[in-house]
């Protein structure tokens, strides 16, 4: 990351409830252009609640979210998308009667005047398990190649910020390699990122900063070098 950077999203004391019950306690994050952040901690601490509040899939009660100095809190998830901010949901969420192609060109976009947008063909270098099926419909794909084709689908949106939701749950070993490599390219790329996977090795190696979560806040935050050298941090609030 350069250390000129500037900021990009801006996500500041951020509630969000349930119904009655809360579960976020004035979250606050930020990434900066072309890093990569993640969001680590154990099930139900409130990470996925934050990505949703921040796609605008949740409504926060209270808070900021601003992405290049727009405020996008409480905007409908297709006016946040169209703002910048790609999202890879938890369980992939691929239109399963639409075929790879279907997929992937149904949101596309360069809204934002990338000199080098994402084409199809630039998806399926990057997946050419994707061009080679092309034709077949979402449903019939494997795990592996649905989240392939659901990274690509975002990336096809252009985004300014991609958000990873448990990029490579449930993944045979050999899968998880190849989207470890394909983020490790985008980031290569300066494509700044938000991503949420329990592989905290690969993600030690791939990200600039880290935010631990829980019970909906932010219990410390710090680089992967800063990490290392605290294991007791990562015991305590993830387990391993």
């Amino acid at each position: 990351m350069n250390g000129a950077s500037q900021s990009l999203l801006q996500a500041s004391d951020i509630e969000t409830c349930y119904g009655a019950s809360q579960v976020l306690f004035g979250m606050s994050f930020d990434v900066m252009t072309g890093e990569v952040v993640t969001l680590l901690g154990r099930n139900g601490m409130g990470k996925s609640t934050l990505v949703k509040s921040v796609t605008g899939l949740m409504k926060p009660r209270r808070g900021t979210v601003r992405l290049g100095g727009a405020e996008l809190a409480g905007r409908p998830a297709h006016q946040v998308a169209r703002a910048g901010i790609g999202l890879v949901p938890e369980a992939r969420h691929v239109f399963a009667n639409l075929s790879v192609r279907e997929n992937l060109v149904a949101t596309a976009a360069n809204r934002h005047g990338h000199a080098d947008p994402w084409t199809l063909q630039r998806v399926y270098a990057m997946f050419p398990r994707l061009q080679e099926r092309e034709r077949n419909l979402a449903c019939n794909l494997s795990g592996g190649e649905q989240q392939m084709l659901a990274i690509g689908r975002a990336l096809m949106t252009n985004p300014r910020l991609l958000i990873l939701d448990e990029a490579t749950e449930g993944l045979a070993p050999l899968v998880r390699g190849e989207i470890w490599n394909c983020l490790a390219q985008l980031k290569a790329t300066g494509l700044a990122m938000v991503v949420i996977d329990k592989n905290i090795g690969p993600l030690l190696r791939l990200a600039d900063r880290h935010f631990i979560v829980a019970k909906g806040q932010v219990a410390w935050s710090g680089s992967s070098e800063a990490l290392r050298a605290q294991p007791e941090l990562l015991r305590t609030y993830v387990g391993v």
